[in-house]
């Protein structure tokens, strides 16, 4: 008899999630809305700053409008995936998307487009980006085994680091093509095909099994229980952070994503200063250093499987972020060696680093989703990202604001050293002696 997840089989060795038909479709649907995504984070500013001549003042007013969702409706997004079926709740996220963008060029064609027009769009986007990206972290684990939670994360983080490459260039290689706000028609059709593809699985588990391997309908039930009684949103959430919170391993994998996001964050605006002003690379040099970021996220999500096989799990995880940590340390030893010399260790340091952080992410991930029932992924998700992206803003006011006082070199050694904090927490933690992403075990048959 087929399983419910449309994982086929030969014999009884697995054929592989390429052949897993929700995995799939899930697949093709995240692809596109990522594409769409990366295209988009292009084509926004663009459209502000040459076609609407936006003033500095309402570009940072842009640029916080993809931070802004994350702090405030992640949390309440969580619960509506917990309470609802995820699939329907993505699919509905893409249409959202797609008629907003939709609205831009409608807008342009009747001369009513405007910088807060845009920025009210872009908002709403975000608003609705953060739902979507929240509900396909928890909806792969009711889709696949637990076993099977590497492999699907690892071609997940494939496809985002190909759309952060091709999608980025593509958005500005069509922004200047078309005329501005043509261009997101383009992502219209793409959100579109998201939708359509993720409205074809048919699969998702409710409630399949908790977080150490025991049956989590009985959670399911309460959860819809209490959604029925009107049970209040807010108890709901403050159930999910208090899941977070007091469990001990995913308190811990939070608390390390949070401080590397914040330490990243600190020097993200101090680099770029650091190799334009300091070290004097020539613009055109500078965006080939930072394509090697998305060289080495390609590396990353082909290599994150074998890694988690050969090295035990809490020992890849604490290797991986401080392998972060000294990689970030080779952008100020760029100061002490000759102009080409400079340009390869910045190269060699963004390979490494995004190859580092995705092994990391795509472990940590995989982990989280492993060790929570299924009835809480929304919220544990939630508040993962609430967490990870909340402090960005912050992290890049307090970099900016540090270089300004100390200098850049003597900040972005700071924000290395800071990196290096969360595999320390990790060596801390009963995290380091984890062998593997734990899979539930099958429940005895009863005795006659």
């Amino acid at each position: 008899m087929a399983t419910s997840t449309g994982k086929e089989r030969v014999g009884d060795v697995p054929s592989g999630l390429w052949r897993h038909r929700d995995f799939r479709n899930l697949w093709l649907g995240q692809t596109s809305s990522m594409f769409a995504a990366h295209m988009v984070a292009v084509i926004f500013p663009l459209l502000a700053s040459v076609s609407l001549n936006a003033s500095l003042f309402e570009m940072g007013l842009l640029s916080a409008a993809g931070y802004v969702p994350y702090i405030g409706v992640s949390l309440f997004a969580g619960v509506w995936l917990d309470r609802k079926p995820k699939r329907a709740i993505i699919v509905l996220c893409d249409i959202a998307r797609a008629l907003l963008l939709l609205a831009i060029p409608i807008a342009w064609w009747l001369d009513l487009l405007s910088v807060p027009t845009l920025l009210v769009v872009a908002l709403l986007v975000g608003c609705f980006s953060v739902v979507a990206d929240v509900g396909s972290a928890s909806i792969l684990p009711a889709l696949v085994e637990r076993d099977d939670l590497i492999e699907g994360n690892s071609k997940l983080e494939l496809s985002a680091s190909s759309a952060s490459i091709a999608g980025s260039a593509l958005g500005g290689g069509i922004f200047q093509l078309l005329a501005g706000p043509v261009s997101m028609l383009i992502n219209t059709v793409l959100f579109a095909l998201s939708a359509f593809f993720t409205a074809l699985i048919r699969g998702e588990r409710k409630g399949a099994e908790g977080g150490d391997g025991t049956q989590g309908a009985q959670g399911a039930e309460g959860s819809e229980e209490g959604a029925e009684a009107g049970q209040s949103i807010w108890r709901d959430m403050a159930d999910g952070v208090a899941f977070v919170t007091g469990h001990v391993t995913v308190r811990t994998l939070v608390l390390t994503t949070l401080i590397i996001n914040f330490f990243m964050a600190i020097a993200e605006p101090v680099a770029l200063v650091f190799v334009t002003r300091t070290l004097d690379i020539p613009p055109y040099t500078v965006g080939l250093i930072l394509a090697a970021s998305g060289a080495g996220a390609l590396v990353g999500a082909v290599i994150a499987a074998p890694m988690s096989r050969l090295l035990p799990l809490g020992r890849l995880l604490v290797l991986t972020a401080t392998l972060t940590g000294v990689a970030s340390l080779l952008t100020p030893l760029a100061t002490l060696v000759p102009a080409p010399a400079a340009v390869a260790l910045m190269v060699a340091m963004y390979v490494l680093d995004a190859a580092m952080i995705v092994v990391y992410n795509i472990n940590v991930r995989s982990y989280r989703s492993a060790i929570t029932p299924d009835e809480m992924q929304g919220r544990m998700n939630a508040t993962n990202r609430m967490a990870g992206m909340g402090v960005m803003p912050i992290g890049a006011v307090l970099g900016g604001l540090l270089g300004t006082a100390v200098g850049t070199l003597p900040a972005l050694v700071l924000a290395s050293l800071g990196t290096l904090i969360a595999p320390l927490v990790l060596a801390c933690s009963h995290v380091r002696t984890v062998e593997r992403v734990p899979v539930p075990q099958p429940e005895a048959e009863p005795t006659a």
